[in-house]
């Protein structure tokens, strides 16, 4: 605080008539928190920015995200025979992988939620059923899907890209 500001302080302080003001200016001028260097006044807090719709250039990549589970399960399932043991591990790093390269396609900047599901099963000429249901706002949130089928296995992945606000 410089001289000048003590002085004009001082004499506010003093005065009788402006006890209430006065306990207000000094109770808030005794930090160094809101006065800067050179009477500029109290420091400006800027608060969050809540972006409600995602921009044109920042769609979920539906296709993007089709292709890559596609080249994902060829890569990992390509005459691959069930077995229940190994397929639990093959899941989990089917989906690692899927997770990661559809978030890099996304980049840093990017407001979607990404969750993915990867079912593997036996394929024994049964029919299965894949259902899920989450919230969703139409608009904004998207889906991709891809299907792989073998002679012995079946596989069904799911990205979810859902926006946060």
């Amino acid at each position: 605080m410089t001289t000048k500001q003590r002085k004009v302080l001082t004499q506010v302080i003093s005065a009788n008539s402006f006890s209430r003001i006065s306990a207000g200016i000094s109770s808030a001028t005794s930090g160094s928190e809101c006065w800067d260097e050179g009477l500029k006044g109290p420091q400006v807090v800027y608060e969050n920015t809540y972006q409600l719709a995602p921009k044109d250039s920042q769609k979920f990549p539906t296709k993007k995200a089709e292709d890559i589970m596609k080249n994902v399960f060829l890569t990992h399932l390509l005459d691959s025979k069930y077995n229940s043991d190994t397929c639990k591990n093959l899941t989990t790093q089917i989906t690692e992988t899927v997770k990661t390269q559809v978030k890099a396609e996304l980049g840093n900047n990017n407001r979607f939620k990404v969750v993915v599901l990867v079912m593997i099963g036996a394929n024994y000429g049964q029919g299965a059923r894949v259902a899920s249901r989450c919230l969703w706002y139409p608009q904004y949130d998207r889906f991709a899907q891809y299907e792989y089928h073998n002679e012995s296995l079946f596989a069904v992945g799911i990205v979810y890209g859902v926006y946060y606000e």
